[in-house]
Parts: C-alpha cells; structure tokens; sequence
C-alpha cells in the first residue's frame, strides 16, 4: 500500500469527525431499482427536503437511480478527504452546506472539473475553477417563538439581540441558542464570517456569555426547541430549514436581520473519485435548469429575497443589506489550524453546550 493510501486510511479511522460521524445519518433510493446506471449522492441536506428534488430529476432522467446518503457536514468533509487521500473510489456528487469544507477539498486537488452551459452561466461567487457550484440561496436568518416573545421585544438585529441579553435578569438568559460550532460545519462558517463581517461581533460573544446562550446540534434540534418554548429565540438559523418548518408552526417567526443577512449558496463538487461522473454532471445541470430550481425553491432551498413570501419571512424594514458567501479561496482562512483553534477556544469560553 502506497505512503498516499496509508495516510488516506489513517485520516479515515482516527480523524474526529470522521470517528464521531463516520456513516450517513438516513439513506433514500430514488427512481427503478432496475434502472440501468446508479448515481451515489453525499449530502448534507435533509431528505425531507431534498427528496422531491431528487424525485423530480430521477421522473426526467428514468436511466438513473439515485441512492443519496445524508450526512453530517464534519462527517461528509472527513469521509471525502479520507478518500481524495487515499485516491479511494468516493461518492459521484458531494453537496454541503458546509461550503468552506468543499473549497477546501477543491483546493487540494480532490475534485474533477465540470464545465456545461449551465455552469457557464453561474454568477461570479458561485463558482470556482469549474469545480465547485453554488446551487441554492438561503439567507441565515433569526428565529424567534412569536408566542413567548412581545412584539415590542421581537429582535430585527444583532443589536436588538444584544440589548434583549443585556439586563442582568433577561428573560431570555439560558434561552436563546444557535449552533455547536464544533459538531456544525455550517455553524462554523456562519460564525467565523460573522466575526470577520460584523462590528457587533465582539458585542455579541460577550452577551452570549454572560447570558448563559446555549450551543447545541443541529438545524432541525434548534428549530424544533423554538417552537416548544425550550429556547426564545435562535441565532443565525438556516433559513431554508427555518421557513420550511413555519409552514406548519404558525409561532414560528422567521426575520433577515436588518443590519445585514449572510447568503449561503449550498455548494456541489464531484469528487475525483467519483465512478459516475457523466451522471454526477447530469444532475448537477439538472439541479441548475429551471426545472430544478422550481424543485428547489419548491423545498425553500431557494428563497426568493426580493419578492419573498411575507407571511413566512420577515425582511428589514429598509433595503436589505445581503452578504453573500462566496465559493472561493477566501474561506480557506477560517480554516487554518491555528485560527481554527483559536476560534473554537473563544467558542468553548462562551457557551454552554448541549
């Protein structure tokens, strides 16, 4: 076996992530069993939502099965650098909300390019070296239960946040949450632009902690807490996953904050390794096509910010201050070593954890 291999193997067997999460957390076939060709899908989004998509594709395209795995976004990272190192056979398509984590697996060299009119057409930020593809838009949002919460103290901000966690006997000390940034992916990068974006930041790290906020797992555990009044509020939330669940929970108040909402676009990448790639491309356009994004927006994986649905989706009471996350090397500060460490030590000093 190769020094590559051993070190792939290694990089399997003993990396954190890989340990605490090294099988998918729920499987879903889709299309005939009997189909000729079978595509294997690596994602981090929720079969809930995902599976119409992969429906909708799968009805247009017969020929193709698809067996997707969900993952988790530190699990799916580590399985597929373990492979990439291994130069192992991987799954054809990885999608990760994580976009920093793929970007970085690009930037090693563990990914084959893809090139199709569709890709072509992208926007600058949502591409890169035609091996990782923005195919979503979901804005990370504040979510709030509007049972418990008086409209005068709903938040719009990070500076409304703060100033509900500043008196010493805040209600809202113990109950607001966001996520575990060492078991999220998503959750680190959502934190680590903010303290790069954000001159409310070091205002907020210090308002967490004196509070008593609570870092737990994952969008749906956050969510589901809001809703049944275990937690008041919950910061920097997935908007998709948010909106999708105030379709049925009428509480659930979801808002853009007015000083500014990150944009993520979940990201693609077909890994070197992939054994169906011509397949992996397929969907890939599929997913870009009017057709997909219907699907896709459809699941509120696509969120329409300049005409939204209302009802759902608060909106800053003057133009909104969008930030978009790009797909490109700049995410790859936040994940050096040392900086790494350093911010998930400030981290650790602020929350308790569940």
């Amino acid at each position: 076996m190769s020094l590559r291999a051993l070190l792939g193997l290694a990089l399997l067997l003993l990396a954190p992530e890989a340990s605490a999460q090294a099988d998918p957390e729920a499987t879903r076939g889709f299309g005939a069993t009997d189909a000729p060709r079978t595509l294997l899908v690596r994602g981090t989004t929720d079969i809930a939502l995902f599976g119409p998509v992969l429906g909708a594709f799968v009805a247009a395209s017969p020929e193709v099965r698809v067996e997707y795995e969900q993952w988790s976004s530190n699990g799916l990272y580590a399985a597929g650098e373990a492979a990439c190192t291994a130069d192992a056979a991987d799954a054809d398509l990885l999608i990760s909300s994580a976009v920093d984590q793929l970007v970085k697996l690009v930037n090693d060299g563990c990914a084959r390019p893809y090139r199709s009119a569709r890709t072509d057409r992208l926007p600058a930020g949502a591409s890169w070296r035609d091996e990782i593809f923005g195919i979503t838009r979901e804005p990370a949002v504040l979510v709030y239960n509007r049972d418990l919460v008086p409209a005068s103290q709903a938040p719009r901000s990070r500076f409304d946040l703060i100033d509900l966690l500043r008196p010493a006997d805040s209600p809202y000390a113990g109950r607001v949450a966001t996520y575990d940034i060492e078991a999220s992916g998503l959750g680190y990068l959502f934190a680590f632009v903010d303290s790069r974006q954000a001159t409310t930041f070091g205002s907020l790290i210090e308002a967490f902690g004196r509070s008593g906020a609570v870092a737990t797992c994952c969008s749906a555990e956050i969510i589901d807490g809001v809703i049944a009044g275990r937690f008041l509020v919950a910061y920097n939330v997935l908007g998709s996953y948010a909106l999708a669940r105030a379709e049925t929970a009428p509480n659930l108040a979801v808002v853009a904050p007015d000083d500014y909402t990150l944009v993520l676009s979940r990201a693609a990448m077909l890994p070197a390794g992939a054994r169906n790639p011509d397949d992996a491309g397929l969907l890939l356009d599929f997913l870009l096509s009017d057709a997909g994004r219907r699907e896709l927006a459809a699941a509120r994986l696509i969120v329409d910010l300049d005409e939204p649905d209302e009802t759902l989706l608060t909106l800053p009471s003057g133009s909104a201050v969008l930030r978009q996350i790009p797909l490109s090397p700049v995410l790859l500060v936040g994940l050096d070593r040392q900086k790494r460490a350093r911010f998930l030590e400030l981290w650790r000093g602020t929350f308790t954890t569940e």
